[in-house]
């Protein structure tokens, strides 16, 4: 999600009048870790292409990974196309209230994600329609040793910790069963995923009453998102020396989570060096 990679070309959407979330209490976001450009958001959750949807079944958390779309309103489509600038409006600024782009009212929301969950699955039928509900788009992440820190060698006062990149959706969920719906969802998310090949499947290749069988297997999913939480925590509170230090440790590690990290701290080191 970093801004040298998600930015190129791409514009922000100018929001204005967000008012703070509808909760109190959400994703903990330290200034040094928010992001509040939705247009880098909204590159990040579609480049992520699933979320983890989290409801309340009455006594416990349930969750569920599906592939999702992100069906933005039509003017910030438009801001995205046109190449406009802008932050998140009405982010607040601060460790703990940074970076919640929230909205509050029927009126106004951030579009919709939509996905499908299997009818076989609970958690359609245990989630209250119109509830809260919150969607977890995750990014790569890796451990980071302290060991790689050039401050270990000057003072030791270093511990380990995790960098990741993470985007919160929150907001009222509602399901699906009508085939036309269904319908049209897939053969847009297969769309999406299909459109790139030399020979692409499309849902009308399959016979339709098998298709129609698979249909009725399946609840659409639609989260009508009225807070976004966006964070990037890439060790922007430690020295630019440190952070260095972290690339080049990371570029030794054999997994792809470490060399993702890698690669977005680099570019954002190029740009903005660390605070200290």
């Amino acid at each position: 999600m970093s801004t040298r990679e998600l930015g190129r070309g791409v514009g922000s959407f100018a929001i204005t009048t967000v008012r703070a979330p509808a909760y109190s209490v959400g994703m903990y976001l330290p200034r040094h870790f928010t992001v509040t450009d939705l247009a880098q958001i909204a590159e990040f959750v579609d480049g992520a292409q699933s979320a983890d949807l989290v409801t309340f079944d009455g006594t416990k958390p349930v969750s569920t990974l599906l592939p999702v779309i992100w069906d933005r309103p039509e003017s910030m489509s438009a801001v995205v196309a046109s190449g406009g600038t802008g932050e998140a409006g009405g982010a607040k600024s601060g460790a703990g209230g940074a970076g919640r782009a929230g909205r509050t009212g029927a009126e106004t929301s951030f579009g919709r994600l939509l996905g499908h969950i299997a009818i076989a699955n609970d958690q359609w039928k245990t989630a209250q329609p119109g509830a809260q509900a919150l969607a977890i788009v995750h990014g790569p992440q890796a451990y980071i040793s302290p060991s790689w820190y050039e401050s270990k060698a000057r003072h030791g006062r270093v511990v380990p910790t995790w960098n990741y990149e993470t985007v919160h959706l929150t907001g009222t969920i509602g399901f699906h069963q009508d085939t036309e719906w269904l319908r049209a969802f897939v053969t847009r998310l297969t769309r999406r995923h299909e459109g790139g090949r030399e020979h692409p499947w499309a849902v009308s290749d399959a016979p339709a009453e098998y298709v129609d069988g698979q249909l009725r297997a399946i609840v659409g999913v639609e989260l009508t998102i009225t807070s976004i939480e966006a964070k990037q925590k890439l060790s922007q509170n430690r020295s630019e020396l440190d952070r260095a230090g972290v690339v080049a440790g990371l570029r030794g590690e054999p997994r792809p989570g470490p060399a993702a990290i890698a690669e977005i701290m680099a570019a954002e080191l190029a740009t903005s060096p660390g605070e200290f």
